[in-house]
């Protein structure tokens, strides 16, 4: 028997929803020296098929439901594109910050962490992490900025030598977001202890969200007791992750957020392919179902609770 070739390239569209929804978080593409968009090596589509465009992504999420998206710039490279996508598309507003995987490249750490990969140094980390935070905050004040992130810890990608820095950037982008009275996206990855105590340590801004969601029933009870906000991405519907669901049927629905992470992350059935903000209705189902709410009812809550955490744009 002839051995299933793995599909790759853009997935289906899904079925439309049946009331608007937000992508809180997404990295659309921003232009490289050709013109093209640019993809990360691990989400390259198979030779011969196109990347999408920002405006035909934009029109496929309109399409089935999903009408506004936030675009995340999180080096110091893509911070001005990024903002400059939120400007020449109104579905767009942007979300900036210095990634803390990228925080101790700036500081000049260059450890193997428990990833055990080679840290990927780039020009622009002679910057000092200070400059680079302050880079932040000046774009930070344009009113097309609705949030702080991605900002946290990640310690699976950040060996000891490099917390220190992720911590003090962290941080930094908590006072930011006070300071400019903005949310703030958190990137928390096997450090949900830590971040939780820094926020409490250093006064969580208003408006709390943890980005892509991995914590379990624990972190999401202690998120539910301090009004902090959880959004679910692609991994919700992953068979294995009961824990994960688990985890969203511990939040009250008007904490609850969704979001792609878009190109990566992708929803089952489509694994292993880019992700796009249409794609977002198969993340959409899973979390009514979880939360045993009708689709419909679901939607209109989302936009509710994004709009009440970023404002409208």
């Amino acid at each position: 028997m002839a051995k299933k070739t793995k599909r790759r390239g853009w997935p289906e569209a899904p079925a439309p929803l049946p009331a608007p929804v937000v992508d809180n978080h997404a990295h659309f593409p921003l232009l490289g020296e050709d013109g093209a968009p640019l993809l990360d090596d691990d989400v390259a589509l198979p030779p011969g098929e196109a990347p999408l465009s920002t405006a035909e992504q934009l029109a496929r999420a309109a399409a089935v439901g999903v009408e506004r998206m936030i675009t995340v710039g999180c080096d110091v490279p893509s911070l001005a594109g990024t903002l400059a996508l939120a400007h020449a598309h109104r579905e767009l507003a942007a979300g900036l910050a210095i990634h803390p995987n990228e925080a101790p490249l700036h500081a000049g750490v260059r450890e193997v962490g428990p990833d055990g990969l080679e840290p990927h140094v780039r020009a622009h980390h002679r910057i000092s992490l200070d400059e680079a935070v302050a880079h932040v905050a000046d774009l930070a004040r344009d009113p097309r900025v609705v949030v702080i992130g991605e900002t946290g810890l990640d310690f699976f990608r950040t060996g000891e030598e490099g917390k220190a820095s992720q911590l003090r950037a962290f941080r930094d982008h908590i006072a930011l977001a006070k300071e400019l009275g903005k949310p703030l996206q958190i990137h928390d990855r096997d450090a949900h202890a830590e971040v939780v105590a820094t926020l409490l340590a250093d006064g969580a801004p208003e408006r709390t969200v943890f980005h892509c969601f991995s914590g379990d029933a624990e972190l999401a009870r202690t998120c539910a007791q301090h009004g902090w906000y959880a959004s679910f991405a692609g991994p919700v519907t992953f068979k294995a992750n009961h824990d994960l669901r688990a985890a969203l049927r511990e939040l009250p629905p008007e904490l609850v957020l969704v979001e792609t992470d878009a190109p990566y992350l992708t929803p089952a059935p489509h694994r292993g392919r880019p992700n796009a903000s249409y794609v977002l209705p198969l993340t959409v189902q899973a979390v009514a179902e979880q939360l045993g709410r009708g689709l419909a009812e679901t939607c209109t809550t989302l936009t509710a609770t994004t709009d009440a955490v970023y404002g409208t744009w």
